[in-house]
């Protein structure tokens, strides 16, 4: 079996609201240093196969149709095998 670690991240040059939000919470806290905050999604999907060409291509045709949007979006993955 495979696991997928999908990571989703806004494109640089997407306003990210909810990680300004969370910059602004930290200096409140007391975090002067922290200088940008970026919100971003991370999915674990299981595959039965042990194919890693053949679960390449599906976790792309799952992150293009559903996981990220491609005009704001980006993503990478890697591949964890399970016993």
């Amino acid at each position: 079996m495979l696991k997928a670690k999908i990571f989703v991240q806004l494109k640089a040059s997407v306003l990210d609201p909810q990680g300004k939000a969370v910059t602004n919470s930290l200096h409140h806290l007391g975090f002067q240093n922290v200088l940008e905050t970026r919100i971003s999604k991370y999915i674990e999907i299981t595959f039965s196969s042990d194919d890693e060409t053949e679960v390449r291509k599906q976790v792309e045709h799952i992150c293009d149709s559903l996981l990220a949007n491609p005009n704001t979006e980006t993503y990478h993955y890697q591949f964890e095998t399970v016993e």
